[in-house]
């Protein structure tokens, strides 16, 4: 499973943003969007115009980067939206929520992406009743996600719920925090999707 395994505080300065992808950390003053609210590298500081590429590049790696994916199965995803039907950014935008890893950390059962990565890799939890140990798992609708029952009391995912207990679930899931399941109820529909990104930017990076 590749996956980036440099600083991750960085990227959150270059894109001028937190993306949490740091989990606790990034809910705390240690920040380093709080601290240090500028690009790294020593020409952090100064301002330069972007260009349009540059826009367009900035706005893909964001994405990338939110959904911790690589470059090669994120144009992989992004090809398979171009052969969907309807809108390619919203396509696009639905294949990365649907993602077995970001349904984990969008029911709150993972501080990050990333955690929430590692504990699918695990084996912690199982759709329609089979475990699955493939982050990028893609669920349907009427799909059964759930912890297996062995790791429900886990110190891991308990702490992970109860930090992030004030994060909204979307409407495209159901959950049950006493049982820890979940159903995928439907396909999220764009405006259910919060991610701060303008994917029609990536739609206008590949299409160049």
């Amino acid at each position: 499973m590749a996956r980036y395994t440099g600083a991750v505080c960085r990227i959150c300065r270059r894109q001028g943003m937190k993306l949490y992808l740091k989990g606790e950390r990034c809910y705390t003053p240690k920040c380093a969007v709080e601290r240090r609210g500028y690009p790294p590298g020593m020409h952090g500081q100064s301002r330069r115009k972007m260009s349009d590429y540059g826009l367009q590049l900035r706005e893909k790696q964001k994405m990338r980067r939110i959904y911790g994916i690589l470059e090669r199965p994120f144009r992989r995803y992004f090809k398979a939206a171009e052969r969907s039907r309807g809108v390619t950014g919203d396509a696009l935008l639905q294949y990365l929520e649907r993602r077995l890893d970001n349904v984990v950390f969008r029911l709150g059962l993972a501080s990050s992406r990333n955690q929430a990565r590692q504990m699918v890799a695990h084996r912690l939890f199982t759709v329609n009743g089979r475990r699955v140990s493939i982050p990028s798992h893609q669920v349907r609708v009427g799909d059964v996600v759930e912890v297996v029952p062995a790791r429900r009391q886990s110190a891991l995912i308990l702490n992970a719920m109860a930090q992030t207990g004030g994060r909204r679930i979307p409407s495209w899931l159901e959950f049950n925090p006493n049982e820890m399941r979940a159903q995928v109820i439907s396909v999220p529909a764009r405006d259910e999707i919060d991610t701060p990104v303008q994917e029609q930017l990536v739609v206008e990076y590949y299409s160049r």
